[in-house]
This record gives C-alpha cells, sequence and structure tokens, in this order.
C-alpha cells in the first residue's frame, strides 16, 4: 500500500510540474483543467493518456453540473 501511495504522490507531482511548465510556457498565469490535460498527454503513455483524459474530463463535467445547481 505504501509504494501506490508513493505512486500517486509521483504522478501527481510530475503532473503539476508538467502542468506549471505548460502554463510558463504558454505565458498564462492561472493553471486551468487544460493545462493538466496537456500534462497527462505528455506524461502518460498511449491508451493510459487517453483514459486518465476521458475521466478526468468526466469528473470536471460532473463537478460543474454540481456546481451550478445550487
Amino acid at each position: 500500500m505504501v509504494v501506490m501511495c508513493n505512486f500517486i504522490q509521483d504522478l501527481f507531482e510530475r503532473i503539476g510540474n508538467e502542468a506549471a511548465n505548460v502554463c510558463r510556457f504558454s505565458k498564462k498565469q492561472t493553471l486551468s483543467s487544460r493545462e493538466v490535460q496537456t500534462a497527462v498527454r505528455l506524461i502518460l503513455p498511449g491508451e493510459l493518456a487517453k483514459h486518465a483524459v476521458s475521466e478526468g474530463t468526466k469528473a470536471v463535467t460532473k463537478f460543474e453540473a454540481a456546481t451550478n445547481k445550487k
């Protein structure tokens, strides 16, 4: 379980760093879901990236729908 926890923490850190780099490269000051999506595509290989982006998009859509109801 500790190995899985370290793996997820490392992946989260890599995605965050890459998303920040994408922000800097595009000269934006705000980190949005688009930058995170780009970072995921750059870090994860092939099919895994596609599934991750799909699940992330689904989660953001669900969150936005729940937020707009209030």
